[in-house]
């Protein structure tokens, strides 16, 4: 279940039949880009690290700016972040 504080960060979603984890590249997506410290907290005690990281790793939704950081916070190579790669993101960084 999504707890009621943050039920924004799934605003297209019947949060009342939603399982987070059934869903979790789309769960962990949301937290990362919209999220706030209520949030991360929440679902570092849902999903295992390994899985958060393999999501920043592949996740090409993100904005460059939630990439970057989150690349910083979790010691990830800018490099291995699809986020950041071929677009906008390459331009932003430069």
């Amino acid at each position: 279940m999504i707890p009621r504080n943050l039920r924004p960060l799934f605003w297209d979603v019947r949060v009342e039949d939603f399982d987070p984890r059934a869903w979790p590249e789309y769960t962990i997506f949301r937290v990362l880009e919209y999220g706030d410290e209520d949030a991360v907290a929440w679902m570092r005690r849902m999903f295992p690290e390994a899985e958060i990281r393999q999501i920043i790793r592949n996740e090409r939704r993100l904005s460059p700016k939630s990439a970057y950081f989150w690349a910083l916070v979790y010691r990830i190579a800018e490099g291995d972040v699809a986020a950041l790669k071929g677009s906008e993101a390459d331009r932003v960084a430069q």
